[in-house]
């Protein structure tokens, strides 16, 4: 059967995680962090992943912002940033800004084009998400944007994939899901859909029992595949 829907994880697939800390460091009042902000990105993105996985597996769920403001505070005193009040916000305040891919838009509208249903299925909450959307300018491409907190649990939570379904009325054979985190591309492999790793950082593959179905550097492969399935 046809793919009928395409889920695309958010921060990282559609949006540039590492533009906030980019941004900044281009700012005249920043100037420590101009050296450094690669390493900051890097910090803030892999401790806001490590306590998803945390949370979920401790029953201690919470919002994604409070797990988003403690990656950067653990991030920015690993790199001896911390204690400089004025960056911090910064860095929070372009979070909520972020800007898609270049591809996105395009890609998107392809999918649109083509009759098949879109949609984010993220961690973010759906403030989070909404203000990114809204800053992208990708709404009028989106079906809709499902969130995490309606379940309770960060991915890979199998609850979390099933929130496609439950929105679409589709079988999971129908749904061909995106992620730049080749974990989840796994996980969501296991759990049924069509899967593609975009591999933007050409990143070793997991070591897990499941693995991405197709591997991309962007998305712009991304209408072609869907409609060939």
């Amino acid at each position: 059967m046809p793919i009928t829907t395409c889920v695309f994880d958010a921060y990282g697939t559609l949006f540039d995680v590492s533009a906030a800390a980019r941004l900044a460091a281009q700012e005249d009042r920043f100037p420590k962090l101009a050296d450094r902000w690669a390493e900051v990105a890097t910090h803030w993105r892999l401790k806001q992943l490590q306590y998803t996985w945390l949370r979920a597996v401790a029953h201690a769920h919470t919002d994604f912002w409070e797990v988003t403001q403690n990656g950067l505070d653990w991030a920015l005193e690993a790199t001896g940033l911390d204690g400089d009040p004025a960056l911090r916000q910064r860095l929070l305040d372009l979070y909520w800004e972020l800007q898609a891919y270049p591809e996105v838009p395009a890609m998107l509208a392809a999918l649109k084009g083509a009759g098949l249903q879109t949609a984010i299925l993220s961690n973010g909450s759906l403030s989070m998400l909404d203000g990114a959307v809204q800053s992208a300018g990708i709404g009028d491409v989106l079906d809709d944007v499902l969130s995490v907190q309606t379940v309770g649990v960060f991915k890979p939570a199998a609850s979390v994939y099933k929130l496609v379904e439950d929105r679409f009325a589709c079988r999971k054979a129908d749904v061909l899901f995106v992620s730049s985190n080749g974990w989840d591309a796994a996980c969501a492999t296991g759990y049924g859909f069509h899967t593609v790793w975009v591999n933007r950082a050409s990143e070793p593959l997991d070591r897990l029992p499941w693995t991405p179905a197709h591997v991309l550097t962007d998305l712009k492969l991304i209408p072609d595949m869907a409609l060939d399935q």
